[in-house]
């Protein structure tokens, strides 16, 4: 490998690792907060924290990474613009073909990854998160509810058990409170068997008092019962989805399924890599800066084209999934302008360089 290859390539890759650094922990801050959020909220089991975590992780790389990928280049290029390096490379002839070389020995095995982690790891991830916390959800021990301590459950209530087995499937000194609407139901008992009846969560309790009445109000309308045996259905999460989900299925499943929402799902992972060579291409022109110029101009310039850009492909799907845009048009309307662009100003910006020596 010539030296300025590896001399620029070795700069624009570290600049890459810092900016991923930084977004991968602002990114794990964002994620952590929000599944301590649904653990508060019983729809993910607490023993599955870190699992989750890494998974969901994995699930956002096809969003991180490009915006790593895009400041990492402008970090990098922009300091050896401000040090007068590009200058004088620019001088020797270094145009933008040449300069292609060591940014796609970096950009390459970058888009590589995304790829992979839009079209595969990325529903990979998302179906081994929504197994795990299914499966965890079938043992009460797993999904969150520990003996001697209060803990909530999906879509509200509170349960309570002052003994359990090892299993989590007998519980012993069982309070459970619900409310349906302005009533509210609490039951006792003295024993509990946590048991599944197709698909879904059945805790039958016994040898207990059960109470049901209104949360608020003058009227005293409450009702006592003893049971010896009283059956009830535990609450599933909130945001169950079908296991037909798109979102769910791999990509190679998705080429065959002519549904709009298939469709939709398939457009979304395409576009990620594709929009990441654009704001590579882009990239390489909006790091030109003067030695006295403002460094950051260029970054805010380039982090809202990012955004725009995000935007439109959300957008974009959607309207997808809606019928709003004919299956064919895809996301393409988005991508191959976005590429067009990238491709004729990293051209028009080197003919611009080398014009602008020869007058000097």
């Amino acid at each position: 490998m010539p030296k300025l290859d590896r001399y620029l390539s070795s700069e624009i890759a570290r600049s890459v690792f810092a900016a991923l650094v930084v977004l991968g922990m602002v990114s794990l801050g964002g994620l952590f907060a929000d599944l301590l959020g649904e653990m508060a909220r019983g729809k993910v089991p607490p023993p599955l924290l870190l699992s989750q975590l890494g998974l969901r992780l994995v699930r956002y790389l096809p969003l991180i990474l490009p915006l790593a990928l895009l400041l990492g280049f402008l970090l990098a290029l922009g300091r050896l613009y401000r040090d007068s390096e590009m200058h004088v490379l620019a001088a020797v002839g270094v145009g933008p073909r040449r300069l292609l070389r060591p940014v796609l020995l970096v950009a390459a095995p970058v888009l590589a990854i995304i790829a992979a982690s839009s079209l595969w790891l990325g529903p990979w991830a998302d179906r081994v998160a929504r197994g795990m916390v299914a499966e965890a959800n079938k043992n009460l021990l797993v999904a969150g509810l520990e003996p001697g301590r209060f803990t909530p459950m999906a879509n509200g209530g509170v349960a309570y058990a002052g003994v359990m087995s090892s299993d989590g499937k007998r519980l012993g000194r069982v309070f459970v409170y619900r409310e349906k609407g302005e009533r509210m139901d609490v039951a006792t008992a003295k024993s509990g068997e946590l048991y599944r009846d197709r698909g879904a969560r059945v805790l039958a309790l016994e040898d207990g008092f059960r109470v049901e009445g209104p949360t608020a109000g003058a009227a005293l309308d409450y009702r006592l019962m003893r049971y010896a045996r009283n059956e009830m259905q535990l609450p599933a999460a909130d945001d169950e989805r079908p296991s037909d989900d798109p979102a769910f299925k791999p990509t190679l499943q998705l080429l065959g399924d002519s549904s709009r929402a298939a469709n939709a799902q398939l457009h979304w992972r395409i576009a990620p890599p594709l929009l990441a060579l654009a704001f590579v291409l882009l990239a390489v022109p909006l790091s030109r800066s003067s030695p006295r110029q403002a460094r950051y101009g260029s970054m805010l310039l380039a982090f809202l084209a990012y955004l725009v850009g995000i935007f439109l492909m959300m957008l974009g799907t959607q309207w997808l999934a809606e019928g709003r845009l004919p299956a064919a048009a895809g996301l393409w309307w988005l991508l191959l302008p976005m590429l067009g662009l990238g491709a004729w100003v990293y051209a028009r910006d080197g003919r611009i360089a080398r014009t602008w020596w020869r007058r000097k």
